[in-house]
């Protein structure tokens, strides 16, 4: 501290109006910090129609706080190589989020970001005795 009051005692010495130089105190200044709301999670669902149907959920998983549920039957029904295309598009969009994609009944797609998981169950193999 030898160092910093010799520095204001020069500064003083040299009569500077400009600078106001502060005097050691041992108060301290307490800063309120805002609260960040974490924003919520959005679960939606998506109708996929045509392989350009894609862009949407790609985009809202990107985002982050989006689970997709995505109904394929239109497009199962009309294209079975343009529905494979986007199933292959969601699927390098959940790797590049670290999301996961799993399908449940014959029509839909569970597309989910980082934060979540998706439950599937193991199934259970019968033992003879």
């Amino acid at each position: 501290m030898g160092i910093f009051k010799s520095i204001t005692n020069s500064l003083r010495r040299i009569g500077s109006d400009d600078y106001e130089i502060p005097v050691e105190s041992s108060d301290y200044i307490q800063v309120q910090t805002e609260e960040t709301s974490r924003p919520k999670v959005i679960v939606r669902p998506f109708l996929l129609e045509d392989f350009e149907d894609i862009k949407p959920v790609i985009d809202a998983l990107r985002e982050g706080y989006t689970i997709a549920l995505v109904n394929i039957r239109p497009l199962r029904d009309r294209d079975l190589v343009e529905l494979k295309r986007a199933i292959n598009k969601l699927k390098k969009t959940c790797d590049a989020v670290e999301g996961d994609i799993a399908g449940f009944g014959d029509d839909w797609v569970a597309v989910v970001p980082s934060f979540a998981s998706i439950h599937r169950e193991q199934p259970v193999q019968e033992t003879k005795e």
